[in-house]
């Protein structure tokens, strides 16, 4: 049985589908998504990843979609609209990467699980009557409520041409011997993720953010007093800096980009 089929014969028993947005909870937009989708799929099962990204912050949006995808079963459908081009003439696509299904603006939301080599991409024709600055509601909720319900990939739109879009990474670099690395996401807690992971870091590494002193490696925010600056391995595998009962980027006042430094010897 091949790739496809085995994601539609998935969704006809237990349709799935994941919701990541910059939406918020506190306006109609979601609630008018979920009813699109139920409208169309009564049976479906709705799971929300975030809808609190910041407004128009696709890298974030990328970050917290390629930590989650991989956790749901094959055959999952994941509407990822995090949109600052709605209404332009970027791409909406729909694509199957790796057992799962993307509907997504192609502006690199999507750069986690096209890393992939098995990607097929088609092109979303925009609806009739669809509202310009809303195509979440008008355009992708539909699409991902017809691939829920089984419907093949190639009866939505035409191949994509082009090539889907990934965000560049920035990749850890030697300086003598330290090795250089970045924040590329902050979460709720102000703890800041890094680039570097085990793989790049020996356990004995002292470590750096912005020349600030943070010491070694440490297992959970328990091993440092309130206050204190931990670092530590993350659950999704990449070092991270925090503040026990506090936040790592309010107290050192850097974001996303900010330079973190692993100091070898």
């Amino acid at each position: 049985m091949g790739n496809g089929q085995s994601v539609r014969l998935l969704h006809s028993t237990m349709p799935l589908i994941t919701l990541t947005t910059d939406y918020g909870t506190i306006d109609s937009y979601i609630g008018e998504i979920r009813g699109v989708l139920l409208g169309a799929l009564p049976g479906v099962t709705l799971v929300d990843i975030s809808h609190n990204i910041a407004p128009g912050d696709v890298r974030s949006a990328a970050y917290v979609l390629g930590r989650a995808w991989r956790t749901f079963p094959a055959g999952t459908v994941h509407l990822a609209v995090v949109d600052p081009g709605v209404g332009t003439g970027r791409a909406a696509l729909a694509v199957r990467a790796q057992g799962h299904v993307f509907v997504a603006p192609d502006n690199g939301i999507l750069s986690g699980p096209l890393g992939a080599t098995d990607v097929e991409a088609i092109a979303l024709p925009t609806p009739p009557g669809a509202a310009p600055t809303f195509h979440g509601r008008d355009l992708f909720a539909p699409a991902a409520a017809a691939l829920a319900s089984g419907r093949p990939l190639q009866e939505l739109g035409s191949p994509f041409t082009g090539v889907p879009r990934r965000l560049a990474i920035a990749e850890p670099h030697y300086e003598g011997k330290s090795i250089i690395g970045e924040v590329v996401h902050v979460d709720r807690f102000g703890n800041l993720v890094t680039n570097l992971t085990p793989a790049l870091v020996p356990s004995y590494a002292r470590f750096e953010v912005e020349g600030l002193d943070c010491g070694p490696l440490r297992n959970t925010f328990g091993d440092v007093p309130t206050g204190g600056l931990v670092v530590y391995l993350g659950s999704a595998g990449a070092i991270e800096v925090a503040v026990r009962d506090g936040s790592a980027a309010r107290r050192l006042g850097i974001g996303v980009g900010g330079r973190v430094t692993a100091i070898l010897g």
